[in-house]
């Protein structure tokens, strides 16, 4: 079964690209999660647009990523969250939030799905957060979580 991926699929590919998978997988996974289209002459046009929008988000090369990596090592990223008594936070921080805060800080723009989290954070206190920028370049950086 030919398919275009709408979403990165770890083991298959990237947005934009197509490829041939087993029927299965395809129509009972890929299909009805959205992370892919069927294959036509017509959707392989909008390939261009998706792959247009990932090369807008993408890190564009090794040199950039280091850039990137040394700003965000830099930040002071913090987050305000509802907190209850002792610290413990009502629900737990998102990778959304955390792209959001690092934003907020004066950060770049970041994908939340490269975000490497510690474990689910459910309290107040300095977390350390990975990012994977580049195949060969990971950005650590200290996420301070308060009450607020």
């Amino acid at each position: 079964m030919k398919i275009i991926l709408t979403q990165e699929v770890s083991g298959l590919g990237a947005p934009g690209d197509i490829v041939e998978v087993k029927n299965g997988y395809g129509r009972n996974y890929l299909l009805p999660q959205g992370f892919a289209i069927s294959w036509t002459k017509g959707a392989e046009k909008q390939v261009t647009v998706i792959k247009r929008a990932r090369s807008a988000r993408e890190i564009r090369d090794l040199g950039h990523a280091n850039e990137v990596k040394d700003q965000l090592e830099g930040l002071k990223v913090n987050l305000k969250a509802r907190a209850g008594d002792g610290g413990r936070l009502f629900g737990s921080v998102t990778p959304a939030e955390i792209v959001d805060a690092v934003k907020a800080a004066g950060g770049p723009t970041l994908d939340r799905r490269r975000l490497e989290l510690p474990g689910h954070i459910k309290s107040t206190g300095s977390y350390p957060v990975r990012i994977k920028l580049h195949p060969e370049v990971t950005a650590k950086f200290d996420l301070n979580v308060v009450q607020g």
